[in-house]
């Protein structure tokens, strides 16, 4: 085996979580480049069905692939990845992209509470979705048309956001109210994208986690969306964090 052969052979696989009020198409610009990279690359049908029910799902697909992981989640899915990672042994490091990491007993409420960037808690509406057999129902959130470029995209032209707001996907109110477990990133190397723009997430608390997780920090200017408005430069950042782990793995 040569050694082109055995970097082919530790190539992780890429696991892409998308996170609230959106699905797998906003990594389109990320696969896409990936792809030509040579990775096996699956995007997640995060279901946002809340924190305990979006992990255990992730944990399912992750313990279906064969081989290593880069495990990569966007803003809420941040959470989801920190929490699946310990149920998944094939996972090799996270990459955050405007992303939370969480610590043991947070919730992304207490979390969101105290950033001075988001503007993401004025902009949501409530709705609810059938729960029980016997009508019960719980509270799922979406953001308010009229203000989801001004939250989530301000970076993406108006004709873009207005798709994005018709077709966003409510999530679960218990998304935000679960609480974390023991976070991922105190065993894995870990990598965060913060934008710099990030009016949902808010940028200071990104930054203010990675911080704590130790993670590798790339700044880029950009909205919440950043993998959508700068897919070249979130792909660069987990080229780099896939290149690592291959190394780390061989």
């Amino acid at each position: 085996m040569n050694a082109t052969d055995q970097q082919t052979g530790v190539k992780p696989t890429i696991v892409l979580v998308h996170g609230a009020f959106a699905d797998a198409s906003s990594w389109n610009g990320v696969i896409e480049r990936l792809q030509q990279q040579g990775y096996t690359v699956i995007a997640a049908a995060n279901p946002l069905r809340g924190l305990a029910a979006d992990t255990a799902y992730t944990v399912s697909l992750l313990n279906q692939i064969d081989g290593p992981v880069l495990l990569v989640g966007h803003s809420y899915a941040g959470a989801i990845t920190t929490n699946a990672a310990n149920s998944a042994p094939n996972v090799v490091g996270l990459v955050y992209v405007a992303a939370f990491a969480t610590d043991d007993g947070e919730n992304l409420n207490d979390v969101e509470s105290g950033s001075k960037d988001s503007i993401l808690g004025t902009a949501l509406v409530q709705y609810h979705y059938p729960a029980g057999p016997d009508g019960e129902t719980s509270v799922e959130l979406a953001v308010n048309p009229a203000l989801f470029r001004a939250a989530f995209a301000a970076d993406l032209p108006e004709e873009t956001t207005a798709l994005m707001a018709a077709t966003q996907r409510p999530t679960a109110a218990a998304a935000f109210s679960e609480a974390s477990g023991p976070p991922a990133w105190k065993k894995l190397p870990s990598w965060t994208v913060v934008a710099t723009g990030d009016k949902a997430a808010g940028a200071d608390v990104i930054r203010s986690q990675a911080q704590r997780a130790g993670a590798s920090i790339v700044e880029v200017e950009g909205s919440h969306v950043i993998m959508i408005s700068q897919p070249q430069a979130v792909t660069d950042v987990i080229l780099t964090a896939a290149t690592a782990v291959a190394e780390t793995h061989r």
